[in-house]
């Protein structure tokens, strides 16, 4: 009987791996990425082979070719936050320490694009803090209210003003963010760019830099890219794209009321074992709602979501 030849082949995959550089994603668009070295310097380097499945945030094993480099493996992750809706997946960031979901009194925040980031953090497994820019604008009080339910269910809230109040904003920030990586999540106008620069003076400059190593002056705009918070590189913010739609095709339908922590709460009092929670008798879910436990927003869109991922899929 001939000896299966796989078991030595991979064990010669790893030792020769192990034996490349390890850098860190810093950036990337198309099929290019900037890799930092562990002693803080940075190539442009490119995947083996024609497609890149690089994320910022990735560890990798890289090798140079010329002024550039090869990236040969990409390190196991710890996590990957990535949204997918029926034409494409849009990865954000890997190994992360924590979510930073940055909301506004104004514009108005949509709940929807709010829950459904904080349910992808969830099955990722990333814990997530929700933050509220522009407190000293009059509908900073409307949008207490709105996020009450979310503080309630256990969601750590925290308020600032990054551009009224800058000193303020970045003493409490930094006692949450120094010593983590964390990814900065929201909408357009929640203030992104402005808690960025606030945290990261230097970060102008360095969109300057990456977009010209990359040789795309857009790529700031269209995917994460990552900042240490010191000289000594403890912390990091990674500052992503804004977005309008949040698909959520990776969740699967029976996970999605125990992503959610104020439907998770009423679990296991149905008469069902494979209810849904939304026609059926004696539910639970339902009778919280009835009682006022669970908000009527929350429970329109967990029924929207329960639609969109009940829809047959590619």
């Amino acid at each position: 009987m001939s000896r299966d030849p796989r078991p030595i082949v991979d064990a010669q995959r790893s030792e020769n791996a192990a034996a490349l550089d390890l850098g860190l994603v810093v950036a990337a668009h198309g099929r290019h990425a900037i890799v930092e070295t562990p002693e803080g310097q940075r190539l442009r380097c490119h995947p083996r082979g024609k497609r890149s499945e690089l994320v910022v945030g990735d560890r990798v094993r890289w090798q140079r070719s010329g002024d550039e480099g090869v990236v040969e493996r990409i390190e196991p992750r710890r996590n990957l936050l990535f949204r997918r809706d029926e034409w494409r997946t849009k990865s954000f960031a890997a190994n992360l320490d924590q979510m930073l979901l940055l909301v506004a009194a104004q514009p108005v925040f949509g709940e929807s694009q709010l829950a459904r980031a904080l349910i992808a953090a969830a099955a990722a497994g990333i814990p997530a803090l929700v933050g509220l820019n522009k407190i000293d604008l009059p509908a900073a009080d409307e949008a207490r209210a709105r996020l009450a339910p979310y503080r309630a269910m256990g969601v750590e809230l925290l308020e600032f003003s990054a551009k009224a109040d800058p000193a303020s904003t970045q003493a409490l920030l930094r006692e949450r963010l120094d010593g983590r990586t964390t990814l900065v999540l929201g909408p357009s106008g929640a203030g992104k760019s402005t808690l960025i620069n606030l945290l990261v003076p230097k970060a102008h400059a360095q969109v300057g830099e990456l977009s010209a190593a990359l040789a795309s002056g857009r790529h700031t705009t269209t995917s994460t890219t990552w900042y240490w918070l010191d000289e000594a590189r403890r912390g990091a913010v990674l500052d992503s794209p804004g977005f309008q739609e949040f698909g959520l095709q990776q969740i699967e339908l029976a996970q999605l009321a125990g992503l959610m922590p104020d439907l998770a709460a009423e679990l296991g009092h149905c008469r069902f074992g494979n209810c849904s929670h939304r026609r059926e008798p004696d539910c639970g879910v339902q009778a919280a709602v009835r009682a006022g436990r669970i908000g009527a927003t929350r429970w329109r869109i967990y029924c929207e979501l329960y639609e969109e991922l009940s829809r047959p899929r590619w």
